[in-house]
């Protein structure tokens, strides 16, 4: 049943190519709101042509953005989970214009390093990455007439501005959208041409805080000696959060993080990771992170403590001698595996507070969130067998990766319909995403579409 899907993908791939190009066009920037007409163009493309391949489509309103949700029909008898495909519509402003090397919205075939490119606003992040999905399931239909298993879509509109409705709409519309497992196509691959599934990523707590001393800025002739100093105070707080060879040092920070498993590590040391290249990408010569550990394992596995904000004082030209009143941080910590961001914030602050003077007082941002990892279940037979089906495209071994950073919708396929994720996309790091000159490879495209037919017939059984 395969061969004949993968020849009309290779056949089809120019009007394919044509597909992409028509939705790229539309400038469907999802924060400004002079552009809330070509989002809800956007959304009417998607569910027409859903419904031009034997979808059941509709684009249902939000109070931001449409969500457009479909529905396709296996065979009687058909195996195989039933699967919800998840992806945005919605692209990143263009600014500054004057970067890039023609228009955003006018996509280009382009030959760059040996290797064909489309170039344009949303072709990695996420229009082409969505339609790869999307045309491997009308290759499935144009040769057996349906598809191998039942399956349903949701796109969304304001994943670049926040996804505000998400949450909700997902609440509202559960039994609509439950299905046995989610796929998420906005993901990288860990290097060029190593199909990758992401099995965990990292959560997120923020936090911020000011200390405050004396009642007024003081003159530093008058009371420079006598007076606690609130930035010279934050800079000692700091500079307690680690220890010499980069571990945090808050009590309890480590108690709900393993190692990872040596098969897992074993495929992020074979992935073709160059950690030489990924940090002469940022201007650095080695990590920085914890001792004992790889650039890919600190970025993936372990978690971090960062000061993303430190001010106080005069901040003008020239100098001006005072002691400042207050002292201000900006913080985050990666979170993994089972961390609790309730409990990391409540560890975090019990360290900050057990170190204040006396005459300092503290204030902290009760305003800010926080959001646990997403790990994957990959012992789930699912996560296998889409794995050898991406080897089997990409002619290496396919491995199960990590991310950095978080993609708040896997945790929602989770917590909302309590449904298990797989995160597989075909982007590169050097796509530029939310930058000047956004492009995605026309392997990617080819070979994604190919990866998500094999994925199907897999999973199909």
């Amino acid at each position: 049943m395969l061969d004949p899907v993968l020849a009309r993908i290779d056949a089809d791939l120019p009007q394919a190519l044509d597909r992409l190009k028509d939705f790229l066009r539309i400038q469907s920037i999802s924060t400004d709101p002079a552009y809330k007409n070509e989002v809800g163009r956007a959304a009417d493309w998607l569910v027409a042509d859903l419904a031009s391949i034997g979808f059941t489509a509709e684009k249902h309103d939000t109070p931001g953005h449409p969500m457009v949700v479909a529905h396709g029909q296996a065979p009687k008898g058909a195996g195989g989970p039933h699967l919800l495909f998840y992806g945005h519509y919605d692209v990143q402003p263009v600014d500054p214009l004057e970067l890039w090397d023609h228009d955003p919205f006018d996509p280009r075939i382009e030959d760059r390093d040996g290797k064909r490119i489309i170039r344009g606003r949303g072709a990695s992040d996420d229009k082409g990455q969505l339609m790869t999905f999307v045309e491997a399931c009308r290759a499935w239909k144009a040769v057996h007439g349906s598809l191998p298993l039942q399956l349903s879509f949701l796109f969304e509109g304001e994943e670049e501005s926040g996804s505000p409705s998400l949450v909700p709409y997902m609440e509202e519309n559960a039994n609509a959208l439950r299905a046995e497992l989610a796929l998420i196509c906005d993901t990288a691959m860990v290097a060029p041409g190593v199909p990758s599934i992401a099995s965990q990523l990292r959560g997120m707590l923020k936090d911020e805080f000011t200390l405050k001393g004396p009642a007024m800025d003081l003159h530093s002739g008058h009371y420079g000696g006598p007076a606690i100093n609130p930035l010279r105070e934050i800079s000692r707080i700091i500079s307690s959060f680690h220890d010499v060879t980069g571990r945090v040092a808050v009590e309890g920070f480590y108690d709900d993080v393993e190692e990872v498993p040596a098969e897992i590590l074993r495929q992020w040391e074979a992935s073709g990771f160059d950690e030489a290249d990924y940090l002469a990408n940022a201007g650095l010569t080695r990590a920085h992170g914890e001792e004992g550990y790889s650039a890919l394992v600190q970025q993936w596995a372990r978690p971090t403590l960062e000061i993303n904000g430190l001010w106080g004082g005069y901040q003008g030209a020239g100098t001006k001698t005072v002691i400042p009143a207050e002292a201000h941080c900006k913080l985050t910590c990666r979170l993994v595996g089972g961390m609790d961001p309730a409990d990391i914030r409540a560890k975090l602050r019990a360290h900050v507070e057990a170190q204040l003077k006396p005459d300092l007082e503290i204030e902290w941002d009760m305003d800010l969130d926080g959001s646990a990892a997403s790990v994957m279940n990959t012992d789930r037979p699912e996560f296998e067998k889409a794995r050898q089906a991406l080897g089997d495209e990409w002619d290496r071994e396919a491995v199960f990766s990590g991310m950095g950073g978080s993609i708040p919708i896997a945790g929602h396929f989770k917590t909302v319909l309590d449904m298990d994720a797989m995160l597989i996309g075909f982007a590169n790091e050097d796509d530029r995403i939310h930058s000047p000159n956004e492009k995605y490879d026309l392997d990617s495209f080819h070979k994604g579409i190919r990866s998500w037919a094999r994925v199907l017939a897999a999973l199909a059984g």
